[in-house]
């Protein structure tokens, strides 16, 4: 399973795909006004278009819902945002409970919300612990202990960092950032009016990025300290590449290349 950390410059993409309109309510203005938030929009209904702020790039996007993220899969899935891994027929906030992954589009290659499974998976486990046997680490830097050396936690930063920014500390896997700096939306499905979030934020504590501490949230809920990651079981395409790639590319033809967006 391959997983990143979707970051503003590929929120954009997105963005500019899909929500000249913005039916969905895809984009949140504290983007903008927030100054841990790091999209602009502009123009009007029917014609807006969106941009990054200076130096947010590469940091996560943030003040994303579990369903906005669920409607960046499906693009990436099929190029429109109601179907694919997600078949969410056009309710901009459906019944919680009712929506989980198609097994058929997920198996083709489809790209989702990373599960409870693939996310503490690729955060914690460990094939070479217990002799060979295999077994999970307390943090998601192949360590039983975190420092703010390790990861944007504790307020030791003040904001969001970009993906990556603690290139020494990847998961036995080579992903990044699954400690602090937003906690992150999986597709677990933890009662009909919450999903669950994963990591611990840049505000929490060291306790809070432990991997026996998970956490909810309303699948509507927006905010600063709240991104999301995504998995596929191909090659996951750039949101600014899929325009290209659809209806003439396998979706496997691109792969994520950059710092902290490794594939398992």
């Amino acid at each position: 399973v391959g997983t990143y950390e979707v970051t503003n410059s590929q929120y954009v993409s997105f963005l500019n795909a899909t929500a000249a309109t913005d039916t969905h309510g895809l984009y949140n203005s504290s983007m903008n006004d927030s100054s841990h938030g790091g999209i602009s929009q502009s123009g009007s209904s029917g014609s807006f278009s969106y941009s990054v702020k200076s130096g947010f790039g590469d940091k996560p996007v943030n003040y994303v819902s579990f369903w906005d993220a669920a409607r960046f899969t499906n693009y990436l899935t099929t190029g429109g945002t109601e179907s694919g891994v997600y078949n969410l027929g056009g309710v901009t906030a459906p019944t919680n409970n009712t929506i989980t992954r198609d097994a058929t589009a997920w198996n083709a290659g489809g790209v989702a919300i990373a599960s409870e499974d693939e996310w503490y998976k690729a955060a914690y486990y460990d094939p070479t612990l217990n002799s060979g046997a295999g077994g999970y680490w307390d943090y998601a830097h192949q360590s039983d202990s975190i420092t703010t050396a390790d990861a944007n936690y504790d307020n030791s930063v003040g904001t969001v960092t970009d993906v990556g920014t603690y290139s020494g500390d990847a998961s036995y896997y080579g992903t990044f950032d699954q400690s602090g700096n937003v906690w992150e939306w999986n597709d677990a499905i933890v009662s009909s009016t919450a999903r669950r979030l994963r990591g611990g934020a840049l505000y929490d504590t060291g306790n809070s990025l432990q991997s026996l501490n998970q956490s909810a949230n309303h699948p509507a809920s927006e905010h600063s300290s709240i991104g999301f990651r995504v998995s596929s079981l191909a090659p996951i395409p750039e949101p600014s590449s899929y325009a290209a790639m659809f209806g003439c590319l396998a979706l496997g033809c691109a792969t994520i290349r950059r710092k902290g967006r490794r594939t398992l």
